[in-house]
């Protein structure tokens, strides 16, 4: 070999991570109808598109799917071309509680399967059989009440062994337009599901899930999706049962825990009024910003400590664990959660204090995993805050 001086790259100094799909979410159609051409759409079939001219590839139209094509259409209109959306369609003689139902293996929870845990919540939306008479209870078809349980269901299913959480929300299918006759998601305890109330035609059953998927899907975890700064949605009109948002009770259907449509005097548009869940209001994660924030902290820190499973641990003379060894893997915990979200804004960390990073990671050496093999862990993250309630005292100035 000939006298030489070789150059090579060094990689990985940077510290650099690939940025999560954090806004990837799944689209659950009942009562879409399969296309002719083997190519084109077929019902229980997991499909990913990334703008509206990618379902109309596969035959898709307002025609032969009005309610699929008009949600897809809805969400790129909100989170733009470019964002990937996965969607599955079934019969219109299936309900969102046998779709959502995790033991369902050809129902919501293939379309999970299919993503690889990539999906982080799952929009349903339905167009049942025209002979279809919706048990009424509650204001909303008896459905979306029996689907609650089973979107929960789902949701600790997927976290727990697919190690993937999620959220879902429902349409509030058949709304009558009585609010008081609405139940109060504020008395139960589903966490991971919220309902939507509202749509873009009058007296419509269903709702604008595209809307408010897209609107999820353009915002980082932490966002709320009702940001007024975030500017007014797409839709000119939107209507909660056969009244304008603006005209409608709609602070009675906020404060019984549902996502719901508002206006604000002085400013264009219609915006969304709240993210809650279907919990109770001290439920840590009422709210689904808190709800995605942690989920995001618990898939960085599952795929972080997943290198130390079945690794070896250094024991100290005691028999407890090394307090080094304790450091080291606290350490990349919290630097992963650092990267992946911290940079990011994603936690309510204090910008003027550089010891702040919004993450803490406990790792206790007076374990005795010899005796156990198990390693107890301790992680908190800091959310944000958000000013939900604004007073301002307005007076004279006299000097």
């Amino acid at each position: 070999m000939l006298p030489r001086v070789k150059i090579t790259f060094a990689n990985g100094s940077l510290g650099q991570v690939e940025a999560m799909a954090d806004g990837c979410l799944g689209f659950l159609a009942l009562g879409a109808q399969e296309v002719e051409g083997d190519d084109n759409f077929k019902l229980g079939k997991a499909y990913t598109v990334k703008k509206l001219a990618g379902l109309e590839e596969m035959g898709v139209t307002a025609g032969n799917n009005p309610n699929l094509y008009r949600n897809v259409k809805d969400f790129f209109a909100e989170a733009g071309d470019g964002t990937e959306l996965w969607l599955m369609g079934f019969a219109d003689t299936e309900s969102f509680a046998s779709v959502l139902d995790k033991d369902n293996a050809a129902g919501a929870k293939s379309l999970l399967r299919a993503s690889n845990g990539k999906l982080r919540g799952l929009l349903a939306f339905k167009t049942p059989a025209a002979d279809y008479e919706a048990e009424v209870a509650d204001g909303l078809d008896a459905d979306v009440a029996a689907a609650m349980v089973k979107a929960q269901g789902l949701g600790e299913w997927a976290t727990e062994v697919l190690q993937a959480p999620i959220f879902t929300l429902l349409e509030g299918y058949g709304f009558t337009g009585d609010t008081m006759q609405l139940a109060a998601l504020t008395t139960m305890e589903h966490n991971r599901v919220g309902v939507v109330i509202g749509d873009t035609a009058p007296g419509s059953r269903n709702a604008c899930m595209g809307i408010v998927g897209g609107r999820i899907a353009s915002s980082p975890v932490q966002r709320k999706i009702s940001r007024v700064k975030d500017g007014a949605l797409t839709p000119l009109a939107i209507h909660v049962g056969d009244r304008l948002a603006e005209l409608a009770d709609v602070e009675t259907i906020h404060e019984k825990g549902y996502i719901t449509f508002t206006t604000f005097v002085g400013r264009t548009g219609y915006f969304i009024a709240d993210d809650n869940l279907a919990t109770r209001v001290a439920d840590d994660y009422r709210s689904l910003t808190n709800r995605r924030v942690v989920d995001k902290a618990y898939r960085v820190a599952y795929n972080t400590l997943l290198e130390t499973l079945n690794d070896e641990v250094p024991i100290a003379s005691d028999g407890t664990l090394s307090p080094a060894w304790c450091t080291s893997v606290k350490s990349r915990v919290e630097q992963a959660i650092v990267s992946n979200m911290t940079a990011n804004g994603n936690l309510g960390n204090d910008p003027g204090d550089t010891d702040d990073t919004g993450v803490e990671c406990t790792i206790d050496y007076r374990q005795q995993i010899l005796a156990t093999s198990r390693l107890a862990v301790g992680l908190r993250v800091k959310p944000n805050g958000y000013a939900k309630y604004i007073d301002v005292e307005l007076g004279f100035k006299t000097a």
